[in-house]
């Protein structure tokens, strides 16, 4: 896994499914109360797998599952982790309906799947985790830091994942 490096972005190959799962749960360990990951991607390629390796990291001790009709699954550890699934939204104001605002600005650990179709209203800092299929279990993961501290964050990631 070499990382391909661009200003203020990290580009990688994910290889299989595990190791999604612990790159997933690297970036968790870095996470702090008030964090927006905003993972974008087609159907299959692997958000929810990140999703389940960040809860990992965080050492969430329940199952992690997709939320994709009940839009959000709450987890505990460290602090409330708010797992939601943007997928059957049609528009914004339905992400409103629901609160999706409360929870980008609140005090969890906010994962949002499908993030692309609500990404208007997130707050100014945040971290996108793109996801493109490449192979049956090979996938490309760009992560691309929005704000002073996301991208202090991905510095801490590549630090602790790519350092030889």
């Amino acid at each position: 896994m070499s990382p391909i490096l661009e200003p203020n972005t990290l580009d990688f190959i994910s290889h299989s499914e595990a190791q999604t799962l612990r790159l997933g749960a690297r970036l968790g360990n870095l996470l702090q109360p008030g964090d927006v990951l905003a993972l974008i991607g087609e159907l299959g390629t692997g958000k929810t797998r990140w999703v389940q390796g960040v809860c990992w990291g965080l050492n969430v001790p329940s199952r992690v599952i997709s939320p994709s009709f009940t839009l959000v699954n709450e987890y505990h550890s460290r602090c409330p982790i708010y797992h939601i699934d943007l997928y059957r939204l049609s528009n914004i104001a339905e992400g409103m309906s629901f609160g999706l605002d409360e929870y980008l600005y609140g005090d969890g650990i906010v994962l949002v799947e499908w993030a692309d179709r609500a990404l208007d209203i997130f707050p100014d800092e945040y971290l996108v985790i793109e996801l493109y299929h490449i192979g049956d279990t090979r996938r490309r993961v760009v992560l691309r830091p929005y704000g002073a501290r996301f991208q202090k964050l991905l510095n801490e990631f590549k630090k602790s994942t790519f350092a030889k």
